[in-house]
């Protein structure tokens, strides 16, 4: 027996069951489903008959305040063009191309994709960079050598392994 042939045969037994017993409160209390459940089905038996009783499709929940995929997409692809840019320079660039997004718009597709910070979608473009081997533009390269140069002004410097590079400060007190 099929999934669907048991929600019938349930559905159709409670109808029988209601129809013997002469009562309907009495049938829906032993099998524990309220009344209107049961007018439900007579009706569905009635408008449908046995193929109103199988589970309806649902619709899929539309997402409230979402932006279609395509222009997700667009602006993904474009922050990875520039990922230097903020939101609002970001929306203002894909609108002179006819792609009409609010800078927060921009923002909730960047935290739906964590790339909400610049850090985050240059990380994003060397992933990229690694995986593809495609020929990165003049930008693409550049905000990849300010990024590097600002990790190690602000003491991250590559090196072989640990204790590769040592440094030390010295000041003189005195005449």
């Amino acid at each position: 027996m099929t999934q669907n042939q048991y929600i019938i045969n349930r559905k159709v037994s409670m109808l029988e069951l209601g129809r013997t017993l002469g009562n309907i409160s009495d049938a829906c209390r032993k099998l524990g489903v309220s009344r209107q459940h049961y007018y439900d089905i007579k009706q569905a038996i009635k408008e449908d008959g046995l193929e109103g009783l199988l589970e309806k499709s649902r619709r899929t929940p539309r997402v409230g305040n979402r932006v279609p995929l395509e222009i997700e997409e667009k602006v993904l692809a474009y922050s990875l063009e520039y990922p230097t840019q903020g939101q609002t320079r970001t929306a203002n660039e894909l609108g002179k191309q006819g792609i009409l997004i609010s800078a927060g718009g921009v923002r909730s597709i960047w935290l739906r994709h964590q790339l909400q910070v610049k850090s985050l979608r240059l990380k994003r473009l060397e992933k990229w960079a690694a995986e593809n081997i495609g020929v990165l533009t003049e930008s693409q390269v550049q905000a990849l050598e300010d990024a590097k140069e600002e990790r190690e002004a602000h003491g991250e410097v590559e090196s072989p392994h640990p204790a590769f590079l040592v440094a030390q400060d010295t000041c003189y007190i005195g005449y």
